[in-house]
């Protein structure tokens, strides 16, 4: 593995000394201009007049500091959003489209900035965070262009043929909470939320405290494309201080980020019966085949395993390989990795970054080391590298690890992946559906259609093959989501518009009462719409 050297950030992004000034002291940290970040934290609606330091993870440099909310604020958000939505729900849907299309646009034009912010506050690799614009320019041109498909009231079979007119309607829910993570601080904040928005309904969003300028910036975007200001508001502070306040007061909560939590939130929501969207952990399997085109997997094992240091909830952590290409496939996956840039810069010469925080840090090291302690074998990587900066981690490849491992069953969430050999198929996709959760999986292999067989069996929401996990998560028609303890409720697709609304039915009835007339009994109504029902039946109407 090679270390990337500090090099000149792009043009046009919001920094101020560091290396992408000539300048500067090529050694000294990345900083923001105070007043760009001061136009962002404005967006925050905060009133407890404390704040909470933001540091970069490529060096530990101070980024901003954070004023923070309290539960009267986040009272006061969702006060502000209702009003918002009320008159939201009424503007034509080809203008809230609109709006979405012109932010395709802008995030587009700003993605220089949005790179910067995302590689300052997130540690990742450039090209792993230029993932982050593109999905929501994705998104917001998808729901766009299919806005009538997913939300225009439609006709449906009524009772009486010719006489029962019935029509369903998508009714926005009010305000929907949203909770977002870290790892993908752009996408995260705002992909949930479009949706949301397009269907009429105002937000409240807390996105995670280590990335809250990225999506800040997002919020931003949204006015500039025209959204209006009190229609997304942003809370900032710590999940158990603000958690509860949003569900009390949500018509719908979308959250992602860990199981435990999940399974908290879902039973939040229950006790008010609203509903919500979950997506949670995975320790997500990798098949290949013994006719999968080798330098293709290995070439997609390494992007599977290490986009984002592994900090991807459909990352790969678990690759079973057929016994008759398991030695072909580990030397050209061990060379790939052994071959990757690591840097704590914001250019695009990096194959990984960093991870997040030292609690990250310490859950990899942790693995790593329990495994290897019970008899695990390295076969790269291995080791922290403080040399870079303070939360480097090699990308890491092991062999051996067995149940009583740490790693075996549980979620690392970092640049580690587990080898095992498989005999046949079968056996491999029991292997894959090990374990309580079912997030993702990838299979490789040069038949397709095999692969669509092998990737119906196992016990995941999303199935890519031959592809890591952008082949579905860039597919904004198909839903994306977690089967078992990976989550409920889908994003993306009509799933992920349509689980903003209530489908309401309204139904005119002419003529024809469905009730006894011109004083037919009780009994021989019964009779005669017996006779009605069998009559339909043989014409095999629905």
């Amino acid at each position: 593995m090679t270390s990337s050297s500090s090099s000149p950030s792009p043009a046009g992004g919001p920094l101020v000394g560091g290396p992408a000034d000539p300048e500067h002291d090529p050694n000294a940290a990345y900083a923001l201009e105070p007043a760009y970040v001061e136009r962002l934290t404005s967006r925050i609606l905060a009133t407890t007049g404390t704040t909470k330091p933001l540091t970069s993870p490529l060096d530990g440099a101070p980024l901003a500091h954070v004023p923070q909310s309290s539960a009267d604020d986040v009272a006061e958000a969702f006060a502000r959003a209702r009003r918002a939505q009320a008159s939201w729900a009424r503007v034509p849907l080809d203008e809230r489209a609109a709006m979405l299309l012109r932010l395709h646009d802008i995030v587009l034009d700003r993605q220089d900035e949005i790179l910067d912010l995302v590689v300052l506050e997130s540690g990742k690799a450039r090209k792993h965070a230029f993932d982050e614009p593109v999905h929501i320019a994705l998104t917001a041109r998808y729901y766009a262009r299919t806005a009538h498909q997913h939300l225009d009231t439609r006709r449906v079979k009524g009772v009486v043929p010719g006489l029962t007119r019935v029509e369903v309607n998508r009714v926005p829910k009010g305000v929907v909470g949203i909770i977002s993570p870290w790892n993908y601080p752009f996408t995260m904040a705002l992909c949930d939320g479009l949706p949301a928005l397009l269907a009429g309904n105002a937000v409240v969003t807390k996105p995670d405290a280590q990335t809250m300028l990225t999506a800040l910036l997002g919020a931003r975007l949204l006015e500039e494309a025209g959204f209006p200001a009190d229609l997304w508001q942003v809370v900032a502070g710590a999940g158990r201080e603000l958690g509860t306040p949003i569900i009390e007061r949500s018509d719908y909560v979308c959250f992602t980020g860990s199981t435990a939590t999940g399974k908290v939130i879902a039973r939040q929501c229950a006790e008010r019966l609203i509903g919500c969207s979950l997506e949670l952990g995975g320790k997500n399997p990798m098949l290949v085949l013994r006719d999968a085109d080798l330098e293709r997997a290995a070439e997609g094992a390494v992007r599977a395993s290490f986009s984002n240091a592994g900090q991807l909830c459909v990352s790969m952590e678990r690759m079973y390989v057929a016994d008759q290409v398991y030695d072909r496939f580990v030397e050209r996956f061990v060379a790939r990795t052994e071959a990757m840039t690591l840097g704590a810069t914001l250019g695009w010469e990096n194959d990984m970054g960093s991870l997040i925080s030292q609690d990250q840090l310490d859950t990899v090291v942790a693995h790593v080391e329990d495994a290897v302690a019970k008899g695990a074998r390295v076969l790269a990587g291995g080791r922290a590298r403080p040399d870079l900066g303070p939360y480097f981690f090699e990308p890491t490849i092991l062999e051996g690890v067995t149940p009583e491992m740490t790693c075996f069953g549980q979620e690392t969430f970092g640049p580690v992946v587990s080898l095992y050999r498989f005999h046949d198929e079968a056996d491999a996709v029991a292997r894959a559906n090990d374990g309580e959760y079912g997030l993702n999986a990838s299979v490789w292999t040069q038949d397709g259609a095999r692969g669509r067989e092998v990737a119906r069996a196992v016990k995941c929401g999303t199935v890519n093959v031959n592809e890591a996990f952008g082949a579905t998560f860039a597919s904004i028609d198909s839903p994306m989501g977690g089967m078992r303890e990976s989550g409920m409720g889908r994003r993306q697709g009509a799933e992920g518009i349509r689980r903003y609304t209530e489908s309401q039915s309204v139904a005119t009835q002419r003529g024809l009462r469905l009730a006894p007339v011109l004083g037919m009994s009780d009994e021989t109504y019964a009779k005669v719409m017996t006779a009605n029902l069998r009559l339909m039946n043989k014409l095999g109407r629905a």
